[in-house]
């Protein structure tokens, strides 16, 4: 048996001071000049521009059916030209989200579901394309 303190235990009197800051040791100057400068141009104060959609994408034709639905009615916005189907389906999903009601993309077409026709006109022209209502 040895009479002296044992070394395994760990030390229950705080060890050293929380308060103690981390950085206080870093050199302020030191610091700075690792820190890349500004540029110095004027245009660097103002935001970068926003891009926005083109002003005219293309005539899109905004249709009210019924016909082969069972009496339902279902506004289907169609003609698209130049845009693939992920862009349609993603303009379908704000349609969706705006009009609280379903929807689809079949055959090119995005079919929403109901008699939606001005907030899918709207949705379509805040996308750049001009929507046209056609049909009953």
């Amino acid at each position: 048996m040895s009479t002296g303190k044992d070394t395994r235990k760990i030390p229950t009197d705080g060890g050293k001071s929380l308060t103690q800051n981390a950085f206080s040791s870093l050199s302020a100057l030191g610091s700075l000049q690792n820190l890349p400068s500004a540029p110095a141009s004027s245009a660097s104060t103002q935001p970068p521009p926003v891009p926005t959609a083109p002003k005219n994408r293309g005539r899109v034709d905004v249709i009210r059916e019924k016909a082969g639905r069972g009496g339902k009615t279902v506004t289907v916005a169609c003609g698209f030209t130049g845009i693939g189907l992920p862009e349609k389906e993603a303009l379908a999903k704000k349609m969706r989200a705006a009009c609280s009601t379903g929807g689809t993309v079949k055959d090119g077409r995005i079919e929403i579901q109901g008699d939606k026709r001005d907030e899918v006109a709207r949705i379509l022209a805040g996308a750049g394309f001009r929507p046209v209502f056609a049909g009953g």
